[in-house]
């Protein structure tokens, strides 16, 4: 059966406090400043110099008029703060936006590194008023941005068990009716039975499985030959974490007795740590000297994120 949502309406702009960048198909000029300013700064919430912001992001292909709207904008948005020394000014994380990065970071690292589930689903059930189309609207896509899939119009499902995030979130609903419970799923012998698994487009996430597959198992050896530096280091972490951090949403541990067999989710996880986390000293070199060309002092506050410094935030 297919899925009653299309498989990229679930990135909305639903963030309950600083407004991150909402996920696209292309890298935004926002989703990528604020991708390289958190895979460099994430747990110091550093100073980055504007000019060094402009140069980083204009070796992604941004220009310099763009890297500076983008940056002015998520700073509208509360993702960034500024600071000025004479002509002179930088930028860093807020600690509203650091911390939904880090966590959203611990969720990341997490992923793929657990498979059990214990048999049971958490279903959400609402009621909002019809004239209330814009808050139903909201509601779906915090469900969506949460890990659930609508199993029917009105009733959602995920297999996770109900954790402080989901609790704030749906607690934060102002109208309507809402029904939180966990359930075991009772088969029927019926034509019109339903697993809850088939709320989600098993087909559509495999094939988002593949295309990432395609596009970054061939760079593994290269990254661990030593053969990726510099510039091209940093594009390279940036586009597959921005890649990569779809992938939870998609397929939010699913429960691997009901997948296909041989289900991607580990393989995907081991070619985004030997991408990102192979490249993570090249790059925060290179992020390092770009700095240093701005300021006279980089400092020891730039560091690379990777995969274990996430999973300990």
């Amino acid at each position: 059966m297919v899925s009653p949502f299309e498989i990229e309406e679930i990135f909305p702009d639903v963030a309950a406090g600083s407004r991150l960048p909402r996920r696209q198909e292309a890298n935004s000029a926002q989703g990528l400043t604020a991708t390289l300013v958190a895979d460099y700064t994430l747990p110091t919430r550093a100073w980055l110099p504007t000019a060094a912001i402009v140069t980083l992001l204009a070796e992604s292909g941004v220009s310099a008029a763009g890297a500076r709207t983008a940056v002015s904008r998520l700073a509208r948005r509360g993702v960034l703060e500024s600071s000025r020394n004479g002509r002179h000014s930088a930028y860093r994380l807020t600690r509203e936006a650091a911390a939904e990065l880090s966590a959203g970071g611990a969720w990341i690292a997490r992923f793929g590194a657990q498979n059990s589930w214990d048999g049971c689903w958490t279903l959400v059930a609402f009621t909002l008023p019809q004239e209330q189309g814009s808050q139903r609207r909201m509601l779906r896509g915090q469900l969506r941005w949460l890990g659930f899939a609508p199993l029917y119009d009105g009733l959602w499902v995920s297999p996770d068990a109900l954790n402080p995030t989901v609790r704030q979130r749906l607690a934060a609903v102002p109208l309507g009716a809402m029904t939180v419970f966990r359930a075991d799923h009772v088969e029927l012998a019926t034509a019109t039975n339903r697993n809850p698994i088939e709320a989600w487009d098993i087909a559509a996430i495999t094939r988002h499985y593949a295309a990432f597959d395609r596009r970054w198992s061939p760079l593994v050896p290269r990254v661990r030959a030593g053969l990726i530096t510099g510039a091209e280091a940093v594009r390279a972490r940036a586009e597959i974490m921005d890649t990569y951090r779809r992938i939870p949403l998609l397929d939010p541990h699913l429960p691997i007795g009901l997948l296909p067999a041989d289900w991607p989710r580990v393989r995907a996880r081991e070619v985004f740590t030997a991408v990102y986390d192979g490249l993570a000293e090249q790059a925060e070199e290179h992020v390092r000297t770009v700095v240093g060309r701005s300021c006279d002092h980089p400092g020891a506050d730039i560091r690379a994120h990777t995969v274990a410094r996430m999973s300990a935030l």
